[in-house]
């Protein structure tokens, strides 16, 4: 659970319980606004369980149980990905973990009630009846076969006794409830505790000691590299899931090949700097003068894995090789959750939609939540509202949107986890196109550092203004459009004319993004008239300004009755084609853009 729970309260009758969760967890408390005092306020506590939901927080609610179930309820969907729900009495006699007991529910209660003297109700029944959770081993451990814990669970419950062994016994003290466990009935099941690969149907631990360090050229084939690991950890008997990291040199972080097998093998990457690897040069077992010359230090897989495990590492496995890979494997006596060494670092591109939170997509909310540091002009960040709470945020003005970029990147390149935060889509008028200008710029040539260039970036998509003015108005994008933007700052005025001449001869329904500002007051003017030559006068336009805000408005308009004086830079201009109208219903009239279906209805594609 890496991510910061997020304590609620909604009545004076329980602040100083959240107050003690939260202080003692570290963690903010959201309060119900206008009702008690806290770090982060809400209105709603249905919707924002909800948003805290998606967006993967853990929630520990004090109030009742009901208000936290019916708020998460409709958009439950996948236990395994989900973050645990704790509600907490007023008094905080009781915790309740509500969703999530195997994953991290059950133990965030207990820890909860320890710090409040309280009582954790945990329900399920391995936990109350033998202590344990097979399906939850602590840090440092894992399952290779987790389909079988439940029939296991099961057939102890119903009496079988456990017959645990394995050459790691001794290092799983969490598992003396199993070990001490004596039955009658005849029954046994067996589970094993191992660094070896797991038996066929049987329940199997492993604990994590072990450090995989690797090295490769540039664009080794995937396969290639993992071959040799694969042959490696056959040949030391050793489960990949005892490894409890994949370690190597900064200079591959963004390697193809480094990549692909650490998600194959669903290990944390740590990087480690050439004069880090160095200094563990009097501890392997084949240095190199040759990879010295080339990267700084003279051995990347041992010296990886060695650092990786820490002082007391020990190399289990020298470094063996392929044409173009390298692997080496250290082990440590104990079991570590994570190796020594910094991430890759992360730049999460997002778009946060027009602005209010049912727009925002999951996704973005999820990678906001994750984000260590949060980057952005400070109006789409006050936007996040709650989901902002409590972290880095790095603010930067309008206009200033390459140093924000710029900064972004690099702190990502540093090993952080960065969010760089737009409205709308980030890839649309947005952030997006000029963070991956500054990557495919040499450092010398304005771009942005080696290290940054190595750092992940990851976009995702958010609603556009465009799709957000049409959805308020129908369907008018129902056929061919394009999106202009008429600001001028940094695309010639004359390629902006030369669009809008083609989009109207094009007859293409039109989005206007930036149609004014106070300085540019005539392109949006130049516009009507141009598309006055090639479509009706009668052709609807639709307003929207501040969509999804408090203050959103909506206007429609002919399009030689649009005027720029009623346009702000807030407002998105949607002007249809030659076949968009208006469909005058009850509520008022709804633009839309017919597709064709007319020809099949009662046209010359009609049957019959």
């Amino acid at each position: 659970m890496a991510v910061t729970p997020a304590v609620l309260v909604m009545t004076r009758s329980g602040e100083a319980t959240g107050r003690r969760i939260a202080d003692a967890l570290g963690a903010p408390l959201h309060g119900r606004s206008g009702r008690v005092e806290a770090d982060v306020f809400f209105d709603n506590a249905l919707d924002h369980a909800r948003d805290l939901f998606l967006a993967g927080t853990p929630i520990i609610g004090v109030m009742a149980s009901g208000i936290l179930i019916r708020g998460v309820a409709p958009v439950l969907s996948d236990k395994r990905s989900e973050p645990p729900v704790l509600s907490v009495s007023d008094d905080g006699s009781v915790v309740v973990p509500l969703l999530g007991g195997h994953r991290g529910a059950n133990r965030l209660a207990r820890q909860v009630a320890e710090a409040l003297e309280g009582t954790a109700a945990v329900t399920t029944a391995g936990d109350n009846m033998m202590g344990l959770a097979l399906d939850e081993p602590p840090e440092g451990w894992a399952i290779s076969n987790a389909h079988l814990a439940k029939d296991t669970m099961a057939a102890l419950l119903a009496g079988a006794a456990p017959q645990v062994g394995g050459d790691a016994l001794d290092l799983a003290a969490w598992l003396a409830p199993l070990t001490d466990r004596t039955t009658d009935t005849g029954e046994t099941v067996p589970i094993d505790v191992t660094t070896e690969p797991a038996r066929p149907d049987v329940l199997t631990f492993h604990p994590r000691r072990y450090i995989l360090g690797v090295g490769c050229a540039r664009n080794c084939l995937a396969e290639e590299l993992d071959a040799l690991v694969t042959e490696q950890l056959a040949q030391a008997k050793l489960s990949p899931a005892s490894l409890a990291g994949l370690c190597t040199l900064d200079l591959k972080a963004d390697e193809p090949a480094v990549n692909a097998l650490a998600r194959k093998l669903n290990l944390p990457l740590r990087l480690f700097d050439a004069t880090t690897l160095e200094a563990e040069t009097p501890r392997l077992a084949n240095p190199s003068d040759v990879v010295f010359a080339e990267v700084g230090c003279h051995g990347v897989a041992e010296a990886a894995a060695l650092a990786g495990g820490g002082t007391g590492a020990m190399l289990r496995s020298e470094k063996a090789k392929t044409a173009n890979a390298t692997c080496a494997i250290a082990e440590v006596a104990e079991p570590i959750a994570v190796p020594h060494g910094r991430p890759r670092g992360r730049l999460s591109v997002v778009g946060i939609g027009p602005g209010q939170a049912s727009w925002r997509t999951p996704e973005v909310s999820r990678f906001v939540s994750q984000a260590e540091e949060l980057v952005g002009y400070s109006l789409y960040i006050d936007l996040l509202g709650p989901l902002a709470a409590g972290k880095k945020r790095s603010d930067f003005p309008l206009g200033s949107e390459e140093a924000r970029c710029r900064y972004a990147l690099e702190r990502a390149g540093e090993g952080r986890d960065v969010a760089l935060v737009c409205s709308g889509d980030a890839g649309i008028y947005a952030m997006g196109a000029l963070v991956f200008e500054l990557l495919d710029r040499d450092p010398d040539a304005g771009g942005v550092s080696d290290a940054a260039r190595r750092a992940e970036v990851i976009c995702s998509p958010g609603v556009s203004a465009l799709q957000g003015a049409a959805a308020r108005a129908g369907a008018p994008l129902g056929h061919d459009f394009c999106a202009i933007s008429l600001s001028d700052l940094l695309t010639p005025r004359e390629d902006i004319v030369r669009r809008l001449k083609a989009a109207a001869e094009g007859d293409f329904v039109i989005a206007f993004y930036n149609p004014v500002s106070m300085r540019r007051r005539t392109l949006l003017a130049e516009a009507r008239d141009i598309l006055l030559q090639h479509r009706p006068a009668d052709t609807p336009v639709m307003l929207a300004s501040n969509l999804g805000r408090p203050e959103e408005e909506l206007r429609y308009r002919r399009l030689d009755a649009l005027e720029v004086d009623e346009v702000d830079m807030l407002t998105v201009v949607l002007v249809g084609s030659s076949q968009s109208r208006l469909a005058q219903l009850g509520e008022g009239p709804r633009m839309f853009t017919p597709r064709g279906y007319a020809r099949r209805i009662d046209g010359d594609l009609a049957e019959g």
